[in-house]
């Protein structure tokens, strides 16, 4: 069980930064950059206007009290975060020295995407290309790539619909390039 995945961590509410530099910190001096890769805080930055009506940046956690961790699970990475100060366990693990679960691609890819972290390492259709659909109104019908836009992580597919070319704007796992 060598896999790469993301693993949600409990830690003290409010103190979630500081979790994530404890296991950075023991990461480092216990030369664990080869199976812990990414420690993630997911933050949320709101212009807010304050009582006299000036605008002020305010920083909210909008997952309090957990931190992310992106690692491939040994039994010396569970064991090194688990007893890592700020860190009061792996959510997922039921105690008694059960592994944690870790969270799915469709749970962890809105949090990430939030973040601004790609799950797809890269799109491989191009513009031109015929694809598809796999989900969405249009599931089943194929299509050509007019625009890709790599930051949304999604595609337009011109489709072809009672004659005309109907744009569809989709996901990029919503499509199968032919």
């Amino acid at each position: 069980m060598n896999d790469r995945n993301w693993y949600v961590v409990q830690t003290y509410s409010g103190l979630e930064s500081v979790a994530k530099e404890n296991i950075i910190r023991r990461v480092k001096s216990m030369n664990m950059e080869n199976v812990i890769f990414n420690v993630l805080v997911p933050e949320i930055k709101e212009m807010v206007k304050d009582k006299k009506g000036n605008l002020k940046e305010t920083i909210t956690k909008p997952y309090s009290g957990y931190v992310f961790i992106d690692m491939i699970q040994t039994d010396e990475a569970w064991f090194m975060v688990r007893n890592t100060p700020m860190v009061t366990g792996f959510l997922g693990s039921s105690g008694g020295g059960a592994k944690p679960v870790p969270l799915q691609e469709d749970e962890i890819a809105p949090i990430l995407k939030m973040c601004g972290i790609s799950l797809l390492k890269n799109f491989a259709g191009k513009v031109g290309d015929k694809v598809k659909i796999t989900a969405g109104s249009f599931t089943g019908q194929e299509g050509i790539i007019d625009e890709i836009d790599t930051q949304r992580e999604v595609v337009k597919v011109l489709v072809d619909c009672f004659g005309r070319q109907t744009p569809a704007e989709l996901n990029f796992n919503e499509v199968v390039i032919l």
